[in-house]
């Protein structure tokens, strides 16, 4: 019969590591576990160095002096007539106050405002990726417009205050990365662009209620976008966080306003598909809204989309379930949740899936009219919501209070 194995090993324990001993965590980490948090760490050193690098060389490029006497001055005439010209980055008032933009190429496409930005046309980007030489601009654009706040940052790049030099007119600057670029779209010269400004363009024809763009920059690296930025103003999301919710009669003002701006959209043969509270631009001296933000937005078309772009969120039960949507219907969805957050102060399904659809609960102070509103465009099956005409017609969106 085998000898029965002790249940504790005999003998004094065997002692544990000096650094286990004091503590550190460390020493108690397989080194398995160790290697791989280095690797990481290295790796994450290693892209923050190859990302720092241009910034690195464009200022020290900036430091250089130049070619001394007349021999260096012809170099650098030379060296500047063979090379498309660059201007430097967009200068900011108080120095290291902002996070300075790349180098911004000299050439600009024009904008729905050409003649009065004065940008000139250029190729973009050819199928393959790359991009063709394109004229010069008639000024570069650090002589256009000068750099402020930076107002957001996220996946669609960053978005700067600005002012244009010419009139002292506000600006919004949005700077994208090229990397980030997934869709490309024709311009109607031609000219291949990111798909955003295919669409901003489509739409940037002096209707209010939607943010027009100026004109844009090619970057070595990126594009940049110039808006209008109407000042003072706030998004709506801010607005609501300040107020809690909106009085029916000023959501009422406000969603009618993006009603005419969705409208216009659909006539241009745009989809947005990101519509919410943080796309919503206000005005706080007039009341108006403007729409912005194209980055999630497609061509309209009848039939049915099979890739979501946008706010989850906000996405319609036929593509939780089915991962299919029709462009309208889709957004009356968004349409009713942007009002439900507007009158009520919060999301209707934060539940995602488990969100019981049919069940929205509604505070007293919401009119009947508001609610049977909201309610037809949450309906479930999306044959049952109505057209974007028929909500533009519905009493409630008229003035008119039900009974």
């Amino acid at each position: 019969m085998a000898p029965a194995v002790p249940l504790c090993r005999a003998g004094p324990p065997r002692p544990r590591p000096w650094a286990a001993r004091r503590g550190l965590a460390l020493a108690r980490l397989p080194a398995r576990r160790l290697w791989r948090c280095w690797a990481l760490l290295w790796g994450w050193l290693w892209d923050g160095l190859g990302l720092a690098a241009p910034w690195l060389r464009l200022a020290r490029a900036r430091r250089l002096p130049g070619p001394a006497g007349a021999a260096g001055a012809a170099a650098a005439a030379a060296s500047s007539a063979a090379s498309p010209a660059r201007a430097p980055p967009l200068a900011s008032p108080a120095a290291g106050s902002e996070p300075p933009l790349p180098a911004a190429a000299g050439e600009a496409r024009p904008g729905p405002l050409e003649g009065r930005s004065g940008a000139v046309p250029g190729p973009g980007p050819n199928a393959d990726g790359h991009v063709s030489p394109a004229p010069k601009a008639k000024e570069p654009l650090h002589e256009r417009y000068r750099l402020h706040s930076l107002l957001g940052s996220g996946g669609f790049g960053r978005v700067y205050a600005g002012t244009c030099l010419a009139d002292g007119a506000p600006v919004a600057i949005k700077a994208v990365s090229r990397d980030g670029i997934r869709r490309w779209g024709e311009l109607p010269d031609g000219t291949r662009a990111p798909l955003e400004i295919v669409l901003l363009d489509k739409v940037s024809n002096g209707f209010p209620g939607v943010i027009q763009l100026l004109e844009w920059f090619e970057l070595p690296n990126g594009f940049l976008l110039v808006m209008e930025h109407p000042e003072p103003s706030q998004d709506l999301s801010r607005l609501l966080r300040a107020w809690g919710f909106l009085p029916e009669e000023m959501a009422w003002g406000l969603f009618r306003q993006v009603l005419q701006a969705v409208r216009h959209c659909t006539s241009c043969g745009v989809l947005h598909r990101d519509i919410k509270p943080q796309n919503i631009l206000l005005h706080l001296a007039s009341g108006e809204a403007k729409l912005l933000d194209f980055g999630c937005g497609t061509f309209l078309k009848d039939t049915v989309y099979t890739q979501f772009a946008g706010t989850l969120s906000y996405s319609p039960p036929e593509w939780i379930y089915l991962k299919r949507y029709h462009g309208e219907e889709a957004t009356i969805w968004s349409l009713g949740i942007l009002l439900y957050q507007m009158v009520c102060g919060k999301h209707p399904f934060r539940k995602g899936t488990n969100t019981i659809w049919d069940q929205l609960p509604f505070p007293a102070r919401v009119s009947p009219g508001c609610q049977h509103l909201i309610r037809w465009c949450l309906s479930i099956r999306p044959s049952d919501r109505p057209a974007l005409e028929d909500l533009l017609c519905h009493p409630w969106v008229q003035g008119i209070p039900l009974p």
